[in-house]
């Protein structure tokens, strides 16, 4: 039995419902693209243009802020701290989330479920909560004001999303894969670097990208347990009060752009990580 056409009052039905759906996902990209465009436009303009009005729609691609910026006493060294601060987390993170993601989806132990739940909700205390007590055990052991006790707190923060994530990848590899593998001379060491470990890659690309930004952008934590070694959303936030209009737009893109590159560099494994074709 054939289906009867549409009608006139559902086809205009059907074109103000696609109407919608494009003005909201335009409304969306114009809501996120706008302020990045602008942060990016004042910080490739001159001072004087930057504090001007009215204000300019497209960067006049002068560089006396950037240059401001950068000479500015401190951000040299609070740029580095929050390289290394970010990679070190990213490194932690997956390091620990990993193997805790596999061991997840291919081991049945006794309070696994309890375990997951567990994981999840090292998330539900708030870190101003915790800034407190950590701020104490870190001068206690020593860590206080040093990029490798940042890191671990920024990595506790990435780390239940790299469990969970490479969980649920690790999940969607059959194991017959890997059982095919020991069958032709492999040890569970080997079969997961030679057969696991490619096809998990994208996954773990996306969680040590996830990481990498949590770190980048993270200034509660970085402000409470560093005093010289502050990173840069720290150093800002110390500034921001005191520092001019051009040094704040500088700042502000010099924290976006690492990010921005970092995610379209690895753009093809995430949209892998989520079944989607990078052409």
């Amino acid at each position: 039995m054939s289906e009867l056409p549409p009608t006139a009052p559902q086809l205009e039905a059907r074109r103000a419902g696609r109407f919608l759906f494009h003005a909201g996902v335009a409304l969306l990209v114009l809501w996120v693209l706008v302020p990045i465009w602008f942060l990016f436009v004042n910080a490739l303009s001159a001072p004087s243009e930057v504090t001007g009005f009215p204000k300019r729609l497209w960067p006049s691609f002068d560089l006396a802020s950037v240059q401001f910026f950068l000479q500015f006493q401190g951000v040299t060294q609070a740029l580095w701290n929050s390289v290394k601060v970010a990679v070190l987390t990213m490194i932690l993170a997956i390091g620990m989330g990993a193997p805790a993601g596999y061991a997840l989806s291919r081991f049945d132990f006794p309070g696994k479920e309890f375990f997951r739940v567990l994981v999840i909700m090292t998330r539900a205390f708030p870190l101003p909560l915790l800034a407190l007590p950590l701020a104490v055990m870190f001068i206690r052991t020593g860590l206080d004001d040093t990029v490798l006790g940042l890191a671990l707190v920024h990595a506790m923060l990435a780390l239940p999303f790299a469990v969970l994530i490479t969980f649920s990848l690790f999940s969607g590899i059959p194991v017959e894969l890997e059982e095919a593998a020991w069958t032709l001379g492999c040890n569970r060491v080997q079969a997961f670097i030679k057969v696991v470990l490619p096809l998990a890659l994208p996954g773990i690309m996306a969680s040590a990208v996830f990481a990498f930004v949590i770190s980048w952008n993270e200034v509660f934590a970085a402000a409470v347990l560093t005093i010289e070694n502050r990173t840069l959303t720290a150093f800002l936030l110390q500034s921001l009060n005191v520092s001019p209009l051009p040094l704040k737009f500088a700042g502000g893109a010099a924290l976006v752009m690492p990010a921005l590159i970092f995610i379209f560099a690895v753009r093809k494994y995430l949209f892998a990580m989520w079944g989607i074709a990078n052409r």
